[in-house]
């Protein structure tokens, strides 16, 4: 039968099952699958104070990161060197003079891939600056190749790897290289090798990098006519968000704890409430089908503190 950890809620049981079905986890043991059961109360407790505490739509409660504590969901997901290390300068980005559109999506013009899934390994940063990319190729040049992170994990000697990066140097990575082989020739393994990056097979170059506005209307704008964004954010709503748009209560989600690389995609509204539309590197079965909508126009969870792209000529 299954275990009962003293004062199991009996509620609890069946969430967990159910979740341990839907993530397909197992444990090694009876103890350890105790243990991850407290953590997963715990955890829902948590995204129940997270929910009484949000001001926007979002619904948050069991996510595939339910069972690891918030130590461990950090040093393995997130990348803490974002607000550790000051960027490399960049050049400011010009920003469109005419007003943005209410609402714009590239996912509706093409130029973004498909979800993709970083696995247990603190390369967002990677994920971040090749959909910038991707996006950035499809734009000067009509077509959508899906490019390779490993290629920054294994040749990109400033950065870090599993263990963090900034976006800054990747570009900077990007042009030394010579650019960019494609997600099929150079495949994500999730953990550092060394480098097999091989110049005849470049599928796209960068020229240089930019850095986008602060301002969350100047940061619309750009994205609506160039393309979209790599940004920067405090994760902490991520964990054990499911839907709808998110607007943490400010106090948790400190704009200065920058921790995780991601693509803004888009922005529009939701009924009344505005907001962006962000591509993030966990998989599809996190969120909504592998996005989170944050709130637009308050800074939420910092995201407006480092937005960047690449420039191709």
């Amino acid at each position: 039968g299954f275990f009962h950890p003293q004062n199991a809620s009996n509620h609890l049981v069946p969430l967990f099952k159910e979740f341990l079905t839907t993530y397909e986890k197992s444990y090694k043991d009876k103890q350890e699958t105790e243990r991850r059961f407290r953590i997963f109360a715990e955890n829902l407790e948590k995204a129940r104070l997270i929910q009484e505490l949000d001001q926007g739509t979002a619904e948050y409660g069991v996510t595939k990161f339910s069972d690891l504590t918030e130590e461990e969901f950090r040093s393995t997901y997130l990348n803490p060197l974002l607000s550790q290390l000051p960027g490399r300068p960049m050049k400011p980005a010009t920003i469109p003079k005419d007003p943005p559109p209410d609402a714009w999506d590239w996912r509706d013009h093409g130029a973004v891939t498909g979800v993709k899934n970083q696995g247990y390994c603190g390369s967002c940063w990677a994920f971040s600056v090749t959909g910038n990319v991707e996006g950035q190729w499809f734009l000067r040049n009509g077509t959508l190749v899906s490019l390779s992170e490993q290629e920054l994990l294994d040749c990109d000697s400033v950065d870090k790897a599993c263990g963090g990066g900034l976006p800054s140097t990747a570009y900077e990575a990007i042009e030394g290289l010579g650019g960019l082989e494609t997600e099929r020739d150079y495949s994500y393994e999730g953990f550092e090798q060394k480098c097999g990056f091989s110049k005849d097979k470049v599928a796209v170059y960068i020229n240089s990098s930019v850095s986008i506005s602060r301002d969350e209307t100047e940061i619309a704008a750009w994205l609506a006519k160039n393309g979209p964004i790599s940004i920067a954010l405090n994760a902490f709503a991520m964990q054990f968000y499911r839907r709808g748009v998110s607007h943490p209560f400010f106090l948790l989600c400190n704009p200065w704890m920058i921790d995780h690389a991601v693509l803004l995609v888009g922005y529009g509204t939701r009924g009344r409430t505005p907001f962006w539309a962000i591509k993030n590197s966990w998989g599809e079965n996190w969120g909504e089908k592998g996005y989170y909508y944050l709130y637009r126009g308050s800074h939420a969870c910092g995201m407006n503190s480092m937005c960047s792209s690449a420039v191709i000529e």
